[in-house]
C-alpha cells in the first residue's frame, strides 16, 4: 500500500524543468485513508507534518522519524489550510467555526480571525504568514455551502475577500475584493508580491481557474496590480509553494504543475487522484509533501522549497 506507486512521474514539458528532478528518485505515498486531504505544514523542529482531513475533522500527523502517521487533533472544526509561522506555531483555516486560529506552544488555541466588520467570516481556506508576523488569509464559502466540511450556512458578508491581520492591533483588513473563490495564496521569496488563485469555476462554469499575481504596497499592508499570471489547464489551482528560485508548484488535478516566473507550465508531477495542496519540507526543504484526495505523498526534488 505504501512506497512507490504506479501512476506517478515527471513529465518535461520544457528544458528548464529537467534541473528541478533527479532522474532515480519516484514519487512515494507515506500514507492513505483520507477523505479530503489539505494543508501540508512542516515542522522543522519536531521532523513531523500536520496536514488536514477536512471532512473527517481531523488534522493527521506524519513523522519522518519512524514513518508513523497518528491524528493530532480530533475534532478540527474541518481545518483546512495550515502553515507555520516565525515561532513555530500552527496556524490554521477553522470551516466549521469559521476562523483563523494559533495553536500556542502550550496546546491552547488564540483565535487570530473570526469577523470582519461585525460580521462573521465565511470559511477559512488556506494562510500564510508574512515575515512581520502578519497574517494573509483566504476566506471563499465552500465550507458554509454543504454540510461535508463545515455547517451549511448563509454568507453574513455576502462576498469572499481576501484578508489581512495585523500583526500589532490584530485588525482584520480586506486587501482583495474582487474574487468569485480565493483559494491558495503564498508570497514570492523576497515577499514583494502575493499571489491568489481563484478557483470560481468549482461552482461557476463561466468562472476562473487561475493564479493572479498582486505587488505589495512598500510597507507591506496592502496590495495593488492583481494581473493574471496562470490558467491551470487540468482543474484548478490550489494550493501552492515556491522554491528559492522563483519556481511555483501547485496542485491540479492531474497531480502538481511547476510554473517558471513568467507563469509558463514547465512540467508536472504526475499523482493518481487529484491534489488539493503542498509544501516543502525535510532538514533541506528539497522534499515536496503533497495532499491527494486520500493519501498524502512525498517526492525529493532537486530544488529547495523558499
Amino acid at each position: 500500500m505504501f512506497g512507490v506507486i504506479e501512476g506517478t512521474g515527471f513529465e518535461t514539458i520544457e528544458s528548464e524543468f529537467n534541473e528541478c528532478f533527479i532522474g532515480h528518485v519516484r514519487v512515494e505515498r507515506l500514507w492513505t485513508g483520507a477523505r479530503w486531504s489539505e494543508g501540508p505544514a512542516w515542522f522543522p523542529a519536531g521532523r513531523y507534518l500536520v496536514w488536514s482531513d477536512i471532512p473527517n475533522n481531523r488534522l493527521m500527523r506524519w513523522d519522518e522519524t519512524d514513518g508513523s502517521v497518528s491524528v493530532f487533533r480530533h475534532p478540527s472544526n474541518n481545518a483546512n489550510g495550515n502553515t507555520v509561522d516565525q515561532q513555530g506555531r500552527l496556524v490554521s483555516c477553522e470551516h466549521l467555526t469559521r476562523r483563523v486560529t494559533r495553536t500556542e506552544h502550550d496546546g491552547s488555541v488564540t483565535v487570530i480571525a473570526e469577523k470582519f466588520q461585525g460580521k462573521r467570516l465565511n470559511s477559512p481556506n488556506d494562510v500564510v504568514v508574512k515575515s512581520d508576523g502578519s497574517v494573509w488569509f483566504t476566506d471563499p464559502s465552500y465550507g458554509i455551502m454543504m454540510d461535508y466540511e463545515g455547517d451549511r450556512a448563509e454568507s453574513e458578508i455576502g462576498a469572499c475577500h481576501v484578508y489581512r491581520v495585523d500583526p500589532i492591533s490584530g485588525t482584520v483588513e480586506a486587501v482583495a475584493t474582487d474574487f468569485l473563490k480565493p483559494n491558495g495564496l503564498a508570497f514570492s521569496p523576497d515577499e514583494t508580491e502575493l499571489y491568489i488563485a481563484d478557483t470560481g469555476i468549482t461552482h461557476d462554469p463561466d468562472g476562473p481557474a487561475h493564479i493572479r499575481r498582486f505587488t505589495l504596497s512598500p510597507d507591506g499592508k496592502s496590495l495593488s496590480g492583481g494581473a493574471l499570471f496562470a490558467e491551470c489547464s487540468r482543474g484548478v489551482f490550489d494550493g501552492f509553494r515556491f522554491d528559492r528560485d522563483g519556481r511555483l508548484w501547485s496542485s491540479a488535478a492531474d497531480g502538481v504543475h511547476c510554473l517558471d516566473r513568467t507563469g509558463n507550465l514547465i512540467g508536472k508531477i504526475s499523482i493518481p487522484e487529484m491534489v488539493g495542496n503542498l509544501c516543502f519540507g525535510g532538514p533541506k526543504r528539497n522534499r515536496l509533501f503533497i495532499a491527494g484526495t486520500t493519501s498524502l505523498y512525498s517526492v525529493f526534488l532537486n530544488v529547495n522549497g523558499a
